[in-house]
């Protein structure tokens, strides 16, 4: 050990020094000038520093997150990071602009989030699984963040693909009742909450991660808040709304209900000022003019905000390309999205293959429930995480030599946790020429030929009406798995005037592995040598159930690969049926009560709307003749709405002939003598009037019940047929009087008492109710289900047993058909018989055509069937707990 040196002993040449602390000092405080230190945290609750140049844009603050977590399809996801306009405002989050300073974005803030900006509209198109699996953080993430809304069903089947994926199989011998205690899945959970996800966690048996995150993002694409961050408005009226943007365009929500939507095709401009945001209508044919909606934002920063937003959507989702920024001086923001749009990521992605890569899924720190005592710290800069402790645990796959994907030394490839490549030769985003986004209400219209009932042709590639199988085509051959499955869905059909398409192919299944791959969007030309492009699809589902029933099952396919995706929208396709389909035996337990949970579950997952989508309009085989005489053409409120010749209502004694646009309608109760007699009519006009009350003569009714109102957004939807209170209404057949008129404490319907006299046949005059719904939005659907069937059960207190009564709207279709299916369903659910809503509309719709006309009114009473249930189970169940005591 040396002492006592003084520094004169360092000095000559004979020695040197270098003060490595002072330098070490020197360039920390230099990069602390020169540089920003910024925190990410990522979608996992890790979290990562980066440095960056003082100077620096945000696009290389981003390439190096890409970087650090691998990530190859990079260009749905963003930083966000937080700002405060003003003291008096709270924060919100907002996007890192790649072309700005990152300094002069951040300001003070120091720590950004990783998250999904662009939610992909169909999960199979992103090619990597590591993508989906960020995708699939991200959901979880906005569940506990309540900012996508979760019916009770869906949360829980969803909760039930999480414990899959976490956990594995259920095996009785490990996962003991309260196994789901430790793991935070959904909400506000309690132990009923953990007994029914286990119930279906069982059903997922043989799902790998990645098939379990599969189902998961499958199931929340179709909810109606995916990938929605709501933005605060107000209509013309003052009424408080949210506004979101997706792929699909514009929605329109209140109390988190969707009640609108305006696709891009239809939307012809976008623009705001100040503080009021505007949307530009494309003009329909029956129109002569455009509409502008303008909606009043918070402020003007949110109204921009939201501009932006649907600027970056449209391009990303709609343009092959970014729009180049204009040069030349222009007014107004010069903002335009300068990322790849979702068509060259995935053309970036097919030309790139699918990266074979390895990575460990951890779960994410809101999924262990935390203990207030003791905080845990997490780690930083951790790029591989370490195996969560369930990676123990096993999967019995339901395909031979199963690969766990979920450790650490397995090998990710296409087939153990890829979706397959889907080719696209065209843009997977353009608009439909012709085919518009249409307002929930049934009333809009257009005035066109008969035709119109059926559901139109989408624009295929390639024509069916050939028989001949051509050049471009390959023969698939497929053996079902262990569960009797070949593992793939199918569309189309003579039926809808669309040819036999691949919608699906499962992963893991004989159709996903099989050489050469059963692909999404391939037609299906043959099967085992049956030619199958002019047929049904039930004939196409006979067809492969009857290979399934063979020794060897063996299943020979002859498809014209991918041909689909040219000319269509992912929302605007004819749905699937799943093949083959697994003949459930009902259990001789409560089927009403199975019935309920399938439509629970279908309204979770899309799959009831996608079923009611493949319905008809119009039954093929009925006409509609005399509707078309022209003596009656004008008796028509509409061009295109008209009655069946079979079951329309004909005037015996009519003042203007024995035409009236209306329909009978019954409905009868299985295993009971209740038939419900409806005639479903249009709303009157001012030269039909006195056919109307003709209709109420000849069948004697004493109940109408009235649908709409007389003008609804400025248009005539129904004349007033009625006289006032204490007035009388004469005519050549009819006296009518209106004897009291009052409406409820809600303000929501009106009720009135009509006297009516056959002047014709000097009978005694007979009392007629009239109720109206008054409060039924003019482009949507009721608030609430609970208003809805109040004044549905309203109806069957007054309704009079065998005596037809008279439903009407304005097109007596749409808001129609909803009340007939929801009594129907309360006679159903009364006598304990199962409640299948689209076999509902199919009885309707085969006496009048487009009975229930939309998705959004099919939804909504969907959900009224279940409410109505659900009261009627507690009211029993508590019931059977008094007598119990």
């Amino acid at each position: 050990m040396i002492e006592g040196v003084t520094k004169k002993s360092f000095g000559g040449s004979s020695s040197g020094t270098y003060n490595v602390h002072a330098l070490e000092l020197a360039t920390v405080r230099d990069r602390k000038l020169k540089g920003l230190n910024v925190t990410v945290r990522f979608l996992d609750d890790t979290e990562h520093e980066f440095y960056v140049e003082k100077r620096a844009k945000g696009i290389e603050l981003l390439e190096q997150v890409y970087q650090y977590l691998e990530l190859v399809e990079k260009d749905y996801f963003g930083l966000q990071y937080p700002t405060e306009i003003c003291k008096e405002k709270p924060s919100f989050l907002r996007w890192l602009d790649p072309s700005k300073s990152i300094k002069k974005q951040l300001g003070n803030c120091q720590e950004l989030h990783f998250r999904v900006k662009f939610y992909v509209s169909d999960p199979s198109k992103l090619q990597e699984e590591y993508t989906r699996y960020q995708l699939y953080l991200q959901l979880r993430s906005d569940i506990f963040e309540e900012k996508l809304y979760l019916p009770p069903p869906t949360a829980i089947l969803l909760a039930s693909y999480t414990v899959q994926s976490e956990l594995g199989d259920f095996i009785p011998e490990e996962h003991k009742p309260g196994y789901l205690s430790h793991l935070q899945l959904v909400p506000n959970q309690n132990e009923e909450i953990e007994s029914k996800i286990s119930e279906l966690h069982k059903l997922h048996k043989g799902q790998t991660p990645a098939m379990a995150e599969s189902n998961f993002l499958e199931h929340a694409r179709r909810l109606d808040m995916y990938g929605i961050e709501l933005h605060n408005a107000k209509d013309n009226l003052n009424k408080a709304i949210q506004l979101g943007v997706t792929h699909i365009g514009l929605v329109v929500f209140h109390n988190n209900i969707k009640i609108n939507t305006f696709s891009w095709s239809k939307i012809m401009k976008i623009s705001f000022k100040r503080k009021q945001f505007f949307i530009q209508l494309r003009r329909e044919p029956s129109e002569d003019y455009d509409t502008l909606l303008g909606f009043n934002m918070d402020d003007y920063r949110s109204s921009k905000t939201l501009w932006k937003t649907c600027v970056e959507h449209h391009t990303f989702f709609r343009l092959d390309s970014p729009k180049v920024k204009r040069k030349y001086l222009s007014l107004g923001s010069k903002f335009t999205y300068s990322g790849k749009t979702e068509y060259q990521t995935v053309q970036e992605a097919k030309r790139r293959g699918i990266l074979e890569r390895k990575f460990v899924r951890s779960p994410s720190k809101t999924l262990v429930k935390e203990k207030a005592t003791s905080p845990s710290v997490e780690p930083t800069s951790v790029p591989l995480k370490p195996s969560r402790p369930y990676d123990t645990h096993k999967v019995t796959s339901t395909v031979k030599e199963p690969k766990q994907a979920w450790t650490e030394d397995s090998k990710i490839s296409d087939d153990d946790g890829g979706f397959i490549e889907r080719v696209l030769e065209a843009p997977f985003s353009p608009s439909i020429a012709g085919k518009v986004m249409s307002y929930a209400d049934e009333e809009v219209l257009t005035p066109l030929s008969n035709d119109v009932y059926e559901t139109p042709p989408y624009s295929i590639s390639h024509s069916p009406t050939s028989h001949s199988i051509e050049e471009n085509v390959v023969t698939i051959t497929l053996y079902p798995d262990e569960d009797g499955k070949y593992g793939f869905n199918v569309k189309g059909g003579k039926e809808v005037s669309v040819p036999i398409l691949v919608s699906r192919v499962a992963l893991n299944t004989p159709a996903d592995k099989c050489i050469p791959k059963l692909s999404e969007g391939d037609q299906i030309l043959q099967i085992n040598g049956h030619d199958v492009t002019e047929v049904l699809q039930s004939t196409v589902i006979e067809l492969v159930q009857e290979s399934r029933a063979t020794e060897s099952g063996k299943l020979v396919l002859t498809v014209r690969p991918n041909v689909a995706f040219q000319g269509m929208e992912e929302y605007e396709e004819p749905p699937y049926q799943y093949v083959p389909v697994n003949d459930v035996e009902p259990s001789i337990g409560n089927l009403l009560e199975q019935s309920m949970y399938f439509l629970a579950d279908g309204l979770a997952s899309g799959a009831l709307i996608a079923r009611y989508e493949t319905l008809y309009r119009k039954h093929p085989d009925l006409t509609c003749n005399e509707a078309l005489k022209p003596c009656n053409i004008n008796k028509n409120r509409y061009r295109d709405i008209l009655p069946y010749d079979e079951t329309r209502v004909i005037l015996n004694n009519g003042p203007n002939g024995d035409y009236i646009n209306a329909n009978f309608v019954d409905m009868l109760i299985p295993n009971t003598e209740i038939r419900n007699r409806y005639i479903a009519t249009q709303g009157p006009l001012q030269s039909t009037t006195e056919d109307f009350w003709q209709v109420v003569l000849e069948q004697r009714c004493s109940l109408i019940i009235m649908l709409t109102t007389i003008i609804e957004k400025g248009r005539a939807k129904c004349h007033k047929y009625w006289p006032g209170l204490g007035e009388i209404l004469t005519m050549q057949n009819a006296i009518v009087k209106c004897i009291k008129e009052e409406t409820d404490e809600s303000g929501s319907f009106v009720f009135r008492d009509f006297t009516v006299l056959d002047v014709k046949n000097n009978q005694e005059s007979w009392k007629v109710t009239h109720m109206q719904y008054i409060a039924w939005p003019d482009h949507g659907v009721p608030d609430s289900p609970q208003q809805f069937l109040r004044f549905t059960r309203i109806v069957r207190e007054h309704r009079v047993p065998d005596i037809p009564v008279i439903v009407h709207c304005s097109a007596g279709i749409g808001r129609t058909g909803v009340l007939v299916l929801m009594e129907t369903a309360l006679n159903l659910i009364d006598v304990g018989e199962p409640v299948y809503p689209l076999e509902i509309v199919k009885i309707m719709r085969e006496q009048r055509a487009m009975m229930v006309q939309n998705a959004s009114q099919y939804r909504f009473v969907c959900q009224s069937v279940y409410e109505a249930y659900s009261e009627s189970a507690a009211i029993e169940k508590e019931s059977q707990e008094q007598k119990s005591s």
